[in-house]
């Protein structure tokens, strides 16, 4: 099934070359089907890029999904066109007493800062604490997954000694759980990020499961309440190139300590084009979230998540 999106979105024309069905609302609604409503959460900078990454993934699935956009009105992003976010972004209030079957919730570079001091903090946590009765299952994106714990679960945040930043071999800890259907024992996943978050500290909340690690990248996914939240510390919805433009940047920005990427250019060097290795992965991972934690578990009447709130 197709996507439903919002016309003129730029995603589109770009996804279209990749040979992605979309349609328009009008389309849409001439259809006897209930898609999937989808909320997205975009705090990353680049948000045209990350609106394309995720549609990309979302598009994998047999389902017709209903994608919309929010943003915070705590918050003026400095990267994005202000006719952008007036076109294609609602805010809080427009949505609060709206449900959605799922809900994705994207980094922010804002690592760096003790929670509580970056300037939304209220606001995001007021979306937290609502998607619990609004939102069937929410999927929540490195420096979005670190403060959910932390409002959550009061799971802390550490720096780490460098960057951590590069493609990195992860393993399953159940690999029969339903989110990892058709997953090999071994996959990969892009991370960038200078904060990590500990196993031995969400080992001692029992609400929590760590469902994925890696040797080199630490904890990768972490449920709770039977999948209606789950946390990845990585970014397995980044494009190809994407690792690549972020080392450009800073390395035009004349940050010399900056490492490449690990694991991610052929034989480790910047030289040469990147082997693309978490694709695969990335598909299969928002699919089976759509599919067994989106669609076979919210109610038809989607009002009824309500219902779901003590799960």
């Amino acid at each position: 099934m197709p996507l439903n999106l919002p016309d003129n979105l730029p995603a589109v024309e770009l996804l279209k070359k990749e040979q992605i069905f979309v349609m328009d609302d009008l389309r849409a609604s001439t259809q006897d089907i209930r898609p999937l409503k989808i909320l997205i959460l975009n705090l990353m900078p680049l948000k045209i890029t990350t609106e394309t990454d995720l549609i990309r993934l979302l598009s994998n699935s047999p389902l017709q999904i209903e994608i919309e956009f929010l943003g915070l009105s705590s918050h003026t992003p400095k990267n994005t066109p202000v006719e952008h976010l007036m076109m294609f972004y609602t805010n809080f209030s427009r949505v609060k007493d709206t449900f959605y079957d799922g809900m994705i919730i994207t980094g922010a570079p804002v690592e760096m800062l003790p929670f509580r001091d970056v300037t939304y903090w209220d606001e995001l946590t007021e979306i937290f604490d609502w998607a619990r009765t609004h939102v069937t299952s929410t999927f929540y994106i490195c420096w979005g997954a670190q403060a959910a714990l932390h409002h959550f679960y009061g799971i802390n945040k550490y720096p780490l000694d460098k960057k951590l930043f590069g493609v990195f071999r992860h393993t399953l800890n159940d690999p029969a759980f339903p989110l990892f259907r058709g997953f090999d024992e071994a996959f990969y996943a892009p991370h960038s990020r200078h904060t990590t978050i500990l196993a031995e500290e969400i080992s001692k909340c029992p609400e929590l499961a760590i469902l994925s690690e890696s040797d080199e990248a630490g904890v990768y996914i972490v449920a709770s309440r039977g999948g209606r939240e789950f946390y990845v510390t990585g970014h397995s919805e980044y494009a190809p190139l994407t690792l690549h433009n972020e080392y450009t940047r800073d390395m035009e920005k004349g940050m010399e300590s900056v490492e490449p990427p690990l694991n991610y250019y052929r034989n480790n060097d910047p030289g040469q084009p990147p082997l693309v290795q978490w694709r695969s992965h990335a598909n299969l991972l928002y699919i089976n979230w759509l599919h067994y934690f989106v669609y076979q578990a919210t109610p038809y009447k989607i009002e009824e998540i309500e219902k779901l709130r003590d799960l």
